[in-house]
């Protein structure tokens, strides 16, 4: 399941668009690299090469407030992002930015084929079986390509969901909803109990 990024063209987004809590984080800058202003950073998505591309805008948050900034050039190295900001070319003005997440409007995504979800839209949605009994909600994705599970949080603690179609046999996320066709066994198997 993707993550979160975009393939865009540069856009007129303006800053008054779009709330910061709206916007999809990308990724986080881990730490400077080098002395020309370069950071390194911690990708939040599948698709690295196509969002932290020269041209492309991300925003930040500091204790001055949110920011858009451009990237100016961008290489992957080791499997992480080195980007370059215009109007930051020296050491000294990316210094203090370590673990600023990069964030973009959530209508800058790349769109997804049909059953495919960001992280993001699955977060939130309340779980419940095909029955109707209430599981709880999303309150994380975990896994990768290997495959992904819904981490639910219910009234009896977190419950594990494999994310297949088997599974999850209805998601809505426009209504937050995802309906679930458990196997046998499978609720009670890997719920952890709440310490009471």
């Amino acid at each position: 399941w993707p993550r979160s990024t975009t393939a865009r063209a540069r856009s007129s987004i303006s800053r008054t668009d779009v709330a910061w809590d709206d916007m999809v984080v990308v990724g986080r800058i881990a730490r400077p690299h080098g002395l020309r202003g370069h950071v390194i950073v911690n990708p939040d998505t599948d698709f690295v090469e196509t969002r932290f591309r020269p041209g492309a805008d991300v925003w930040i948050r500091t204790a001055g407030g949110e920011r858009r900034l451009t990237i100016t050039s961008a290489r992957v190295q080791g499997g992480r992002p080195v980007i370059a900001f215009d109007g930051l070319p020296r050491i000294e003005d990316v210094k203090g930015m370590g673990g600023l997440e990069l964030r973009i409007p959530e209508n800058a995504l790349q769109p997804l084929g049909s059953g495919q979800y960001y992280e993001h839209q699955l977060v939130g949605c309340t779980v419940e079986t095909t029955g109707g009994a209430a599981v709880g909600s999303v309150v994380r994705v975990e896994g990768g390509a290997g495959g992904s599970r819904l981490v639910v949080e219910g009234r009896r603690g977190e419950v594990l969901i494999p994310l297949a179609v088997d599974i999850c046999v209805d998601i809505d996320v426009a209504a937050k909803r995802i309906q679930i066709n458990p196997p046998e066994g499978l609720l009670g198997l890997n719920e952890t109990k709440r310490s009471t």
